[in-house]
């Protein structure tokens, strides 16, 4: 066999594996998730934690750089020169699915966190509806401790890099009821690709290369400590939108702080309110006086804010996420962010929010 098509193989062996990892979560949890993973990402977050920008974003500037540059050199040999060149491209393709699936991806194939931590999934429509306006009086709460004002919008007054800092006191609360959520050695950053990120639709990710979580400065404050502690959870280990939408929120309620409260109980209350307009428009209608104004300013702060940004660049790279997160192990695709209000309602059906 040539040293041209090995790669190309190497490939083909991954994907099997992969597939054939999906039906042993239980393995990939202890040994990957619990082990191989632990060990990789604390290392990576000790030498890039410190560095003041995101290495990640920078190594993904010159990879961009350098495809240009292939596929500008290889222009006059695209279709004499195909074959080579495919292969070339999918050598290069298996070295990326290596790194992405050996560094953090194979997170995707854990036990489920529903079954970790022994919730529900299903919930009726009247589950939906207590929970609801359970959020509402809480979101209504702090957002008055907060304003003194129903009537007046929040505006977080801290500065981004005084969040990054405090979103450790959260988990550190967190952690002492779930230990499995315990997050050290932080490695957060501000993305350099922040204005992209916005016109493409998205408010932060991880870098699975590099285990740091890239936030968009851009946002709107008041939601931004619920975006941070959202990424921190890709970086302990959880790939899944939802669960991560889930233990983002956790982290944030458990925060001393209120307004890493109300960034989490608003975004909650947001994607409650868009579940119970599809199941009961009447119902909807219904909640939104007893919701406090200076709330529905925030949720209209964050309409504009998107609005402007709204371009055909999003809807595309929305699809594309869409099939990737499907591809992955989230069948919902980009709807899995929404399916953490299941474990929301199940977790807190007998508990009060706090």
């Amino acid at each position: 066999m040539k040293r041209k098509h090995l790669l190309p193989l190497f490939l083909v062996i991954q994907i099997i594996f992969i597939k054939t990892l999906a039906f042993f979560p239980e393995t990939v949890e202890r040994f990957y998730s619990n082990g191989v993973f632990v060990y990789i990402s604390k290392t990576e977050r000790f030498l890039l934690g410190s560095i003041p920008f995101s290495v990640g974003d920078f190594l993904y500037a010159l990879l961009i750089i350098y495809v240009l540059i292939s596929i500008w050199k290889t222009r006059k040999t695209w279709r004499n020169k195909w074959k080579d060149n495919l292969l070339n491209v999918l050598s290069g393709f298996s070295i990326f699915y290596f790194l992405f699936h050996l560094l953090w991806a194979t997170n995707y194939y854990r036990i489920p966190l529903f079954e970790k931590m022994t919730i529900q999934r299903e919930y009726t429509d009247a589950d939906l509806y207590a929970f609801t306006e359970k959020l509402i009086i809480k979101t209504n709460e702090v957002q008055f401790a907060i304003t003194q004002n129903k009537n007046q919008k929040v505006l977080n007054p801290y500065s981004q890099d005084s969040i990054f800092k405090m979103t450790q006191n959260g988990y550190d609360n967190l952690a002492k009821e779930h230990s499995f959520f315990r997050y050290e050695i932080p490695s957060r950053k501000k993305s350099l690709f922040s204005l992209p990120l916005t016109y493409m639709g998205f408010g932060g990710y991880l870098n699975p290369f590099t285990n740091e979580s890239q936030v968009n400065y851009k946002l709107p404050m008041y939601g931004f400590p619920n975006v941070i502690c959202h990424e921190m959870a890709h970086q302990i280990g959880y790939a899944s939108e939802s669960e991560c939408n889930f233990i983002g929120f956790l982290a944030c309620i458990k925060n001393k702080d209120l307004y890493f409260q109300y960034a989490a109980y608003s975004s909650a209350l947001r994607y409650c309110l868009g579940n119970v307009a599809m199941k009961n428009e009447e119902k909807f209608k219904a909640y939104k006086p007893t919701i406090n104004p200076g709330i529905i300013k925030n949720f209209r702060e964050s309409e504009l804010f998107w609005k402007q940004y709204d371009t055909f660049i999003d809807k595309g790279f929305h699809a594309f996420y869409d099939q990737y997160l499907k591809a992955n192990q989230q069948q919902d695709g980009l709807d899995s962010y929404s399916k953490f209000i299941d474990l929301l309602i199940n977790y807190y059906k007998e508990k009060e929010l706090r």
